[in-house]
């Protein structure tokens, strides 16, 4: 923990559906969910709108659709969502070179790094007002909660308090009057079996964990975890905020002449990829703190997972169980076309991790490809997926409303028009196209791409 509030963390708000609402001005305000549109999809982001419907990241679309059958689903643009992650990052390292980016839509930012003040709260939030308004500004109307602490463990948890759009800054030495009257759960670290473990022991919020035997956590929990909860109880965290490497990602992919059924074929090729990545690390000298599985199926879906630790590893053991977590739930049974293991977020030394069970793991992100580029032609079954690009030679640009039956429904409108109308055409009109999304006013130079692998 630093002697002044020098560590920023940065979150954009429910980013992918922030984005989408951004570019269909039809969306604004009213609930949309990004993710696997099909019956065995999952939900990667949901609009603020959508979570009063008690819809959430992780869950089926099945079950999201129960709680919200009138919102807006999407499958996704990444080419959106990474171009504005472009601008934020760029914004991010004018502050500082040290930005250590935990995903598309999230970094932490050592301030001190960049030679900002940091003795003056005053001076801090007018700091996080100026860079909040700037990203909007930039970015063409998305936002971001930001938080600002003596250590990353603060931030973070000023950050999550500030949400949405909000920020907090929390003065050294007000750390545990912030902490102490919190559950237990928002500890780092502390997942569901955790948390059960620690009610056995009458541990329910920060300030029973404060008062818990160090003896007792150790033999619940092991010497790691028990340890590293106990520190991180009196905010006591010493992780120092770790630039990225040049080089953006490291991965093995594979992909079969006979789709794979088998779950222990499958298997098999993870644990294989997570050793050829992992030695491929330690020649490069590199050490990483994301690990990501692409998945293609045999329908040519294709689904990208990422989760990103709380340290960094080269161990082969390490990326394969979490490679293994994040396949776990996504239904193969189709049959798997393309399988491969990723890493990025990397620094030049190990991190050690606070805990490292399967079930501590920071949060999942998912991006999916409903269907690659490859099969968007006119006439594919399939080939219109809802939110998806297109632009029409009469009509201009627009979305993908819907599609089936040889009809899709378009919605002629992008973020600079406002509302347009929608229409419904042949599935196979050859004057309409899909199209890459609206170039952004403010640009980043592709060739330093700060946005993470």
């Amino acid at each position: 923990m630093r002697a002044s509030a020098s560590i920023l963390h940065l979150d954009l708000d429910a980013f992918f559906a922030s984005v989408e609402q951004r570019d269909k001005p039809s969306l604004r305000g009213k609930p949309v969910i990004v993710g696997g549109i099909g019956g065995r999809g999952v939900v990667a982001t949901a609009s603020y709108e959508a979570r009063e419907f008690g819809v959430g990241s992780a869950m089926s679309t099945a079950e999201a659709r129960r709680r919200a059958p009138h919102a807006a689903y999407l499958g996704g643009r990444f080419d959106a969502y990474r171009q504005s992650s472009r601008i934020v990052m760029a914004l991010l390292h004018e502050l500082s070179p040290v930005v250590e980016p935990l995903s598309i839509d999230e970094a932490y930012v050592d301030l001190a790094a960049g030679g900002i003040e940091t003795s003056s709260v005053v001076e801090l939030d007018r700091l996080v007002g100026d860079l909040r308004a700037e990203l909007t500004r930039r970015t063409e109307g998305l936002s971001a909660s930001v938080g600002v602490g003596s250590s990353k463990f603060i931030a973070k948890l000023a950050s999550e308090a500030a949400k949405p759009d909000g920020w907090l800054v929390v003065a050294p030495g007000r750390e545990l009057e912030m902490i102490t009257p919190m559950s237990v759960r928002a500890v780092p670290g502390v997942g569901p079996a955790t948390m059960e473990r620690l009610a056995r022991l009458g541990v329910v919020t920060v300030a029973d964990l404060q008062r818990a035997s160090a003896k007792e956590l150790v033999r619940e929990l092991g010497q790691a975890a028990g340890s590293g909860l106990r520190e991180l109880a009196f905010a006591r965290d010493d992780r120092a905020v770790q630039a990225v490497r040049e080089a953006k990602s490291i991965s093995v992919e594979d992909t079969f002449a006979t789709d794979l059924t088998d779950p222990h074929e499958i298997a098999a090729v993870i644990d294989r990829d997570a050793v050829l990545v992992a030695a491929r690390m330690r020649k490069a000298g590199l050490f990483a703190r994301t690990v990501t599985i692409k998945v293609r199926l045999g329908d040519f879906t294709t689904w990208t997972r990422s989760r990103t630790l709380d340290g960094a590893t080269d161990s082969a053991e390490r990326i394969r169980a979490v490679a293994r977590g994040l396949l776990g739930g996504l239904a193969t049974t189709s049959g798997v076309r393309l399988l491969g293991v990723g890493v990025a977020n990397f620094t030049a030394a190990a991190q050690e991790e606070l805990f490292w069970a399967d079930e501590e793991l920071g949060p999942m992100t998912e991006e999916v490809t409903s269907v690659p580029a490859m099969r968007r032609r006119h006439g594919s079954s399939g080939a219109w997926i809802p939110g998806m690009d297109v632009e029409h030679e009469e009509h201009g640009r627009g979305w993908v409303w819907g599609a089936g039956h040889g009809v899709v429904t378009v919605r002629f409108e992008t973020r600079l028009t406002g509302v347009g109308p929608v229409r419904s055409l042949a599935s196979d009109d050859p004057g309409l196209h899909p199209v890459g999304p609206l170039p952004m006013a403010f640009q980043v130079d592709d060739s330093e791409d700060p946005a993470p692998g």
